[in-house]
């Protein structure tokens, strides 16, 4: 009988967990820097307006919502040697090289319809590596608390690779800074090469197994529309969703609010995120563990407790002092790296729920669900903010000098909202009853589905055993 306790060939080595982790970085970089600095790249260095950017950002999101749930069908129906998920997470890898290279490296000219074009197709990019990689990942074990070991490991690898480019300015010397226009092209070139290693080094040494289906049906639109009717995988998209807009209205304006509002300068603004993602690499796997002891949605509901303290005491933080805001930041990210991990790990619970109702795969589209949430929960929040700092006058130019009432409506907007919607997250969860138990009972009914068919098949073939009752 399956238990929420791994056993030896349900848990992943280390080497090999560290090798599929480590296929987590390219992803989780593109929408680090997409979230943070490139907003600010495009109106600051090509002069896009707020507005315009907002608005256009904000139109790409609704095309780009079709686009991931073709790719979730597609997924779910594909079939081959090398696995279901994995070729699509590897196709990721030339998408992105490509589009990355053409979005860091904008001509002098470049317009509004220059970024739309680019900036979807690098959504592309980002849905192919992190919708395929995470779904793949449910399907490393079947077992409940080792998914929150993998998926934490995946998210503290993740964040470490956007500790790595945040530390850039320190580590040159100023010479390569996100948070400077100029140095942009650089960072492209080196989330091209981290990709070129990382992406190809978790195909070759980490497996894709075949999770245990009842019987196979062919698949309508139908049927993947009632997937989000599902009570469990509604509250998981409606948490998600409050759990991405929470902290992410928060990163279109950091650069903004850290150096104009809180006096830092350019150079220690990305070192002062740097607390944020570290606090992440040792918050994942943390909040893994206590995932075990816990459950996953009571754990989320705790970390929700933890960010709106942590997050009110960052912004009473007096302006100017480094060490103090640092210490701030780094509760702040450890408190918000439990929330895409565990989700993750409850929708591969939810795959399994489904496969025993319906005996149909569906885990891409699942994925493809928290993947929407997930980039449209970062993207939304520049056509909201945008908007408003625009109204309070706020100029994001480069070089720019603000009002105190511009600075006061860039204050308020990073105040408020992260910890209303993160409170509210957390609530979606309450009375969520997919827990390690019941997943377990999952397991062991859908094991025995397998075996009876499998001894079915063979009575087929070789006729019924004398003394055994005929498979029904």
């Amino acid at each position: 009988m399956t238990t929420a306790t791994a056993t030896h060939a349900d848990r992943l080595s280390f080497p090999r967990l560290l090798a599929f982790s480590s296929g987590a970085i390219p992803g989780y970089l593109l929408i680090g820097i997409m979230g943070v600095y490139l907003p600010r790249f495009y109106a600051g260095h090509l002069g896009i307006g707020l507005l315009e950017l907002g608005a256009a950002i904000a139109g790409i999101r609704l095309v780009d919502i079709g686009i991931d749930l073709a790719i979730g069908m597609a997924m779910d129906k594909t079939k081959t040697p090398f696995g279901r998920y994995r070729p699509w997470y590897l196709l990721g890898l030339p998408v992105l090289a490509f589009t990355v290279f053409k979005v860091f490296n904008p001509p002098d000219d470049a317009g509004i319809s220059y970024l739309v074009v680019w900036y979807m197709l690098l959504y592309v990019a980002y849905s192919l590596l992190v919708l395929g990689h995470a779904a793949w990942a449910g399907t490393l074990t079947a077992n409940y608390n080792e998914r929150s070991r993998i998926f934490g490991w995946m998210m503290g690898i993740a964040l470490a690779g956007n500790v790595a480019i945040n530390a850039l300015p320190f580590l040159t010397g100023g010479a390569i800074n996100p948070a400077r226009s100029e140095g942009m092209p650089t960072i492209g070139w080196i989330i091209i090469a981290i990709s070129a290693v990382t992406i190809p080094l978790a195909v070759m040494l980490a497996p894709e197994r075949a999770p245990p289906v009842a019987h196979k049906e062919k698949l309508s639109f139908k049927d993947y529309a009632a997937v989000v009717t599902k009570p469990s995988m509604f509250r998981l998209i409606l948490a998600d969703l409050f759990l991405t807009l929470g902290p992410g209205t928060t990163a279109p304006m950091y650069v903004f609010f850290f150096h104009d509002a809180k006096k830092f300068t350019l150079t220690e603004v990305p070192e002062l995120l740097i607390f944020y993602l570290l606090a992440g690499v040792v918050g994942a796997p943390a909040w893994g563990h206590v995932a075990r002891k816990l459950g996953k949605h009571r754990t989320i509901q705790v970390a929700c407790v933890v960010y709106a303290i942590t997050q009110s005491l960052l912004m009473a933080m007096p302006a100017g002092n480094f060490w103090l805001t640092a210490l701030g930041m780094f509760a702040v990210g450890f408190a918000a790296s439990a929330f895409v991990l565990l989700i993750r790990a409850m929708v591969a619970d939810v795959a399994d729920e489904l496969r025993l109702e319906t005996g149909r795969e569906r885990s891409g589209v699942l994925f493809a669900l928290v993947t929407m949430t997930q980039k449209f929960g970062t993207s939304i929040t520049v056509s909201i903010v945008y908007p408003i700092l625009a109204y309070v006058g706020y100029n994001a130019k480069d070089g720019a000098v603000n009002t105190e009432h511009a600075i006061w409506g860039l204050e308020m907007c990073y105040l408020f909202a992260p910890v209303i919607l993160v409170v509210v997250g957390g609530l979606c969860l309450i009375g969520y009853s997919l827990t390690a138990e019941r997943h377990a009972e999952i397991r062991s009914q859908l094991e025995a589905l397998v075996e009876k068919d499998v001894a079915a098949a063979e009575e087929s073939l070789t006729g019924p055993v004398e003394g055994v009752a005929p498979a029904r």
